[in-house]
C-alpha cells in the first residue's frame, strides 16, 4: 500500500499542472463569458485532455511491459491512473452540469436557407410590384 502511494506521489506534478490549468481556463472564460460557459469549456477541454493522457500513458505502459522496464512501467501507469481518474471526475461533473443546466445538453442546430425559386408566378409579381410601390409612398 505504501509503495502504491509513493508511485502515485510521482505523478503529483501532473496533478498540480492539471489543477492550475483548470483554474486558469475557468477564470479566463468566466471573465470573457459566463460561469456556465466556463464550466462547459472546462468539461470539454478536460475530457479531451484526460482521455489523451490516459491513452498515451496506457500505451507507454504496454510498451514498458513488453520491454520489461519496471521503473518506466510504474511511472507511466501512475500517470495513466491520473488520466483515468481525471476523466471519471470530468464525466461525473458533466453529468451533474447537464442535470442542472438542461439547455446545455442540446446541441445548437444549424440554420438552413432555402434556395430562392426562379419561377415567376402571378402572386410573386404582384408582391414585388406592391413592395416597389411601397418604396415610393410618402412617409409620415
Amino acid at each position: 500500500m505504501i509503495g502504491l502511494l509513493v508511485r502515485l506521489a510521482r505523478s503529483l506534478p501532473l496533478v498540480v499542472a492539471l489543477v492550475v490549468l483548470a483554474i486558469v481556463i475557468y477564470l479566463v472564460v468566466t471573465r470573457v463569458r459566463s460561469k456556465a460557459r466556463a464550466k462547459e469549456v472546462l468539461i470539454q477541454v478536460f475530457i479531451v485532455l484526460c482521455s489523451a493522457l490516459a491513452i498515451f500513458f496506457g500505451l507507454v505502459s504496454i510498451y514498458a511491459i513488453i520491454d520489461g522496464n519496471q521503473p518506466v512501467l510504474e511511472l507511466a501507469a501512475s500517470f495513466a491512473v491520473v488520466g483515468v481518474l481525471g476523466l471519471l471526475i470530468t464525466l461525473v461533473c458533466r453529468y451533474f452540469f447537464k442535470k442542472h443546466n438542461p439547455h446545455y445538453s442540446r446541441k445548437a442546430q444549424r440554420a438552413t436557407v432555402d434556395e430562392p425559386t426562379t419561377s415567376v408566378t402571378r402572386s410573386t409579381i404582384f408582391w414585388k410590384i406592391y413592395d416597389l410601390l411601397g418604396n415610393f409612398r410618402p412617409k409620415r
